[in-house]
């Protein structure tokens, strides 16, 4: 029962996260328009297909932000790999048609303008 507890904790702090991950710097937006990078369910950004330096440094760079927000909100009573878990189930939900995304089991696929997209079955 307090696993739920805390699991709906970070779920409740993961959704207020939000509007800090939607800020998207020119490079970001880019290349997750040309389906280079997507969300996976661990609640960080993935390379596409082949890395580039550029690619993987901006990459690694909006991981470690991320990896800072979850340990932030972590303080909360979650574990960071909760707080990742959770940000991802959302993060991956609002993906918009064309953009990409991770399966649980590690495909990697394109939302679609119907419908939702694949996630874990832990996924509120």
């Amino acid at each position: 029962m307090r696993s739920m507890t805390l699991f709906a904790a970070a779920a409740a702090v993961a959704l207020t996260a939000g509007p800090a991950l939607a800020q998207r710097d020119p490079a970001y937006a880019a290349a997750r328009a040309a389906g280079q990078v997507g969300e996976q369910p661990d609640g960080y950004l993935g390379i596409v297909g082949a890395a580039t330096p550029e690619l993987q440094a901006l990459v690694n760079n909006i991981n470690i932000q991320r990896k800072k927000q979850y340990t932030a909100q972590a303080a909360a009573g979650s574990t960071v790999q909760q707080m990742a878990f959770v940000t991802g189930c959302n993060l991956i939900l609002r993906t918009e048609a064309g953009e990409k995304y991770q399966t649980p089991d590690g495909r990697w696929l394109t939302r679609g303008a119907a419908g939702v997209p694949v996630r874990d079955p832990r996924c509120l």
